[in-house]
């Protein structure tokens, strides 16, 4: 059976580089950032969350401390950690092929690690 092709909804966190650096996952998924595109540069993490969980989105952050013990319940947001040393080119293929492989009830209200 052939796994229909989802467009994930990301949130890239203020400490992320602008999605403009991330051809592929811009190709295959619906990116915002939130300071670039949102204009939400500067609020607490939390706010974030609410504003990705509102919005349906996964975030996407270097701030692993503090958004990882935000990510709960199943209606909530999902979290997705980038290891801070890596190159926007490594988080674009690596962070496109594990989108590729889960539907968007994996990520739900779940922290899950790139650099793991």
């Amino acid at each position: 059976m052939v796994r229909r092709f989802f467009k994930h909804k990301l949130l890239l966190d203020e400490n992320m580089p602008p999605r403009g650096v991330f051809p592929r996952l811009n190709e295959h998924f619906d990116v915002k950032h939130v300071d670039h595109d949102l204009s939400q540069g500067g609020i607490k993490d939390a706010s974030v969350y609410e504003l990705a969980r509102t919005a349906s989105r996964i975030i996407v952050t270097q701030n692993v401390k503090h958004f990882k013990p935000l990510a709960g319940g199943k209606s909530d947001a999902g979290v997705i950690g980038v290891p801070p040393h890596w190159q926007p080119k490594q988080v674009d293929s690596q962070l496109t092929a594990l989108l590729m492989r889960h539907r968007p009830g994996y990520f739900r209200g779940r922290y899950i690690s790139l650099g793991e």
